[in-house]
This record gives structure tokens, C-alpha cells and sequence, in this order.
């Protein structure tokens, strides 16, 4: 069928709607274009399609930078939008999501600073192929397709992905931190069979850990360096996609929080301590966790600062009176449970980054309910060439 593209998902997908006016989630489309379009799935309220030829195309539309996505690969879902593009379909996507879920009538989303476009992940996450080479699924599909040269990953990163060898059918997480230049891989066997470190090859000065060996207690890290403060990150502890990015969101939270000298800062779903060591670093934090991992970097991370951290979840910690809460959760959001924590802090102001768009306005709607008034969103372009969003927003307690 022909459609017409009229905005973009979140997710990513292109909007369009049938004659009858069934709405159709079209990947692969921009506003402004005219499709081809195949169905490849129905409902009663909406179906799902692929542009297989662009009539009309848009002015934003360019021509994919990274061989692989030619191969194949659905590691990048919009390397067919110039950057620049994707910033403010970013932009329109959270805005429409504050508006539609959230029930803010003239929402204000801004654009963080320029990030990298290419070569600054310092994670990636992938899966060996049948010869042992690293290799990331392919679209709407589990096949895989080997890339030796991402073009998102770090050089240290590249560099693992071009030259290690790993047991077929292993999930394999390359990481690294790009300041001090310290490197880590960590292999799991397929279906968490186990596997033997000796059976990968990496260049020199890579250590390479086994999950099998993790989960045993063997304790694996590297180093990372972000606003000036140096961070332990464990083989399993989440950290940003790069320190460009973890920058960017440092910057976003601590203007976004105002945080003052002596301020009771709650920093929830802190993870290693990313924002407690930067934006609370004049302030008396406490910060929640539930990864062991994160939890112990944190402890380290956060030594010689008026820091308590306690490793709990979030919807059974028992919060306390807090001037400022910057909580960062999880692809799902906050939701009720989260909620229900930050307004028992009775804080004066709560910073929310969140990282799906559809989370933020149900989390904006719930914090207004419960007397969070939203003021203002930044959007930080942490991974370009997909629809993924980083979004800070500032929320301020109704008098």
C-alpha cells in the first residue's frame, strides 16, 4: 500500500493512517514521505509496516554511513536520518509523549549540546556468530550479522570487535573506558552454558571474564573518568553509552537540580554514582540501589563524601525528608510505585531521566498528581542513529 508519513512514534516509527483511518506504524518512514509500504502486522486498531521503496522522500533522509546496515544489521535504526534531524524528531516524539500521556499543554523540550555522532560507545553488547566473530542481530530477525567496523563504537571498543575471536554462539559485552584506556570483555555461554576464558582471543591488555566466573564471586572492573571524577564500573554495573553522553547528562541534572551546599539529596536508581559524586558532591546524599555491582562501585566512587548508599529497590526504600531527588530508572519509569516514593521525600524539586519516551508522560501525569508540577525537559542525544532518548526533565513541588 502508499502512505503517507504524517510524524514519527515513539520507538521510532514513522505515523501514517489507512482510508479507513487504522493507524500504521510504518519503520523505516519520515514525516513528509510518501511510502510503499508491506504489512506485516494487524490489529483492529492499528497494523505494522515496512517502507520498501520511498516515493516521496524527505529532506532528511540520507543515505545509511555504515556498510552494515546494508548487511543487514539492526543495530542503528535511523542511519537513514541525517543527525541534525534526529535531534529534533527527538524532540517532537518527547514532546508529543508530554502532551498525549503526560497532559502538559505547551511542553518545553530542549536540545542538550552536540554529542559525537560515530565512535563513542564504550559498551556494546553482541553475539558470536557461527566463526567466532562479534556480531549484532539482524533486523525483525535473529540472525546475525558480523561487524568488524561499527561504526557507533569507540576505537577501544572497534578494535576488540575487529581482532577477537569468541566460542560461537556466546553473548559477548565489550567495554571500555576511554579515559584511561583500560578494557574488559565478558563472555556468556549460549543459554548460560558455560564457557572457557581461554577459548577467546582479544588483543593484548584486554581482560577478558566469563559470566560463570562472575556469578562464582570473581570481581571484574574498569575505569572510566566523567566531569573530572574518576569511576570504578564492575563487569556488570550499568554505565552511560559514552562519557561524552554521561557529561552532557551530568550537566542537564546538576542545572536542572540547583543543588546546594549541604542540601539532603536523594539519588535513586543511582547505579555506580554517576550523578551523587558530581551534581551532591556539596550536598548530603543517600543514595538507593538495587544491583550488587553498582552498589559496591558506589562505595567506592562515593568515599570521602557526606554519602550514605543502601542497596534496596526503590519501592521498598523508606524514604526521608529530601530537599532534591534525581532518580534515573529503568526503561519502564518510575510508575506508581517510584511515585509513591518520591512525593513521601517531600522534596522541594525531583529531576527524572528517563530513557523512553512513553515512561515520561505516564510519569509526568502520576508526579502531577502527586503535586510534581513539570517545568522543563532537556533532551540528550546519547545514542545517535537510533530512536533511543535520554530526557532530563525538572519538576518543581506545588506550593
Amino acid at each position: 500500500m502508499q502512505l503517507r508519513i504524517s510524524g514519527v512514534a515513539v520507538g521510532g516509527d514513522g505515523l501514517a493512517r489507512e482510508p479507513s483511518g487504522r493507524v500504521v506504524f510504518v519503520e523505516g518512514g519520515l514525516p513528509g514521505e510518501r511510502v510503499a509500504a508491506e504489512l506485516v502486522a494487524e490489529r483492529r486498531d492499528h497494523a505494522r509496516a515496512v517502507a520498501v521503496d520511498v516515493l516521496d522522500a524527505s529532506p532528511s533522509r540520507v543515505v545509511p554511513p555504515c556498510p552494515f546496515v546494508a548487511a543487514g544489521c539492526g543495530g542503528c535504526g535511523w542511519q537513514h536520518v541525517a543527525p541534525g534531524a534526529q535531534v529534533a524528531l527527538k524532540a517532537e516524539v518527547v514532546a508529543d509523549a508530554l502532551r498525549r500521556l503526560g497532559g502538559v499543554a505547551d511542553p518545553v523540550v530542549e536540545a542538550g549540546p552536540p554529542l559525537p555522532a560515530a565512535g563513542a560507545r564504550t559498551t556494546l553488547r553482541g553475539v558470536a556468530d557461527g566463526e567466532g566473530r562479534f556480531a549484532l542481530r539482524r533486523r525483525r530477525s535473529h540472525d546475525l550479522v558480523p561487524v568488524p567496523g561499527c561504526l557507533v563504537a569507540h576505537p577501544l571498543v572497534a578494535e576488540v570487535l575487529r581482532e577477537g575471536a569468541f566460542p560461537p554462539g556466546a553473548e559477548v559485552t565489550v567495554r571500555a573506558g576511554a579515559a584511561t584506556g583500560e578494557r574488559l570483555v565478558v563472555v556468556d555461554g549460549p543459554g548460560g552454558a558455560p564457557v572457557d576464558a581461554g577459548d577467546v582471543a582479544v588483543p593484548a591488555g584486554v581482560r577478558v571474564v566469563t559470566g560463570a566466573e562472575l556469578a562464582a564471586g570473581r570481581r571484574a572492573w574498569l575505569h572510566e573518568e566523567v566531569a573530572g571524577v574518576r569511576f570504578r564500573v564492575s563487569a556488570r554495573s550499568f554505565f552511560q553509552s559514552g562519557p561524552a553522553a554521561a557529561g552532557a547528562l551530568v550537566d542537564a541534572v546538576a542545572a536542572a537540580a540547583g543543588v546546594g551546599e549541604g542540601d539532603r539529596l536523594a539519588d535513586l536508581y543511582g547505579g555506580v554514582g554517576l550523578f551523587a559524586t558530581t551534581v551532591g558532591r556539596r550536598a548530603r546524599v543517600q543514595l538507593v540501589e538495587a544491583s550488587a555491582s553498582a552498589v559496591a562501585d558506589a562505595r567506592v566512587n562515593l568515599r570521602g563524601l557526606d554519602a550514605r548508599v543502601v542497596r534496596s529497590d526503590v519501592a521498598r526504600w523508606h524514604p526521608r525528608r529530601t530537599d532534591v531527588v534525581v532518580a534515573d530508572p529503568p526503561r519502564a519509569g518510575l510508575g506508581h510505585a517510584g511515585v509513591r516514593v518520591v512525593a513521601a521525600t517531600r522534596a522541594r524539586r525531583v529531576v527524572l531521566v528517563s530513557c523512553d519516551a512513553g515512561a515520561l508522560g505516564r510519569d509526568v501525569r502520576l508526579l502531577a498528581e502527586a503535586g510534581y508540577e513539570p517545568v522543563a525537559s532537556t533532551l540528550v542525544d546519547a545514542f545517535p542513529h537510533t530512536p533511543h532518548v535520554e530526557v532530563v526533565t525538572r519538576f518543581d513541588r506545588r506550593r
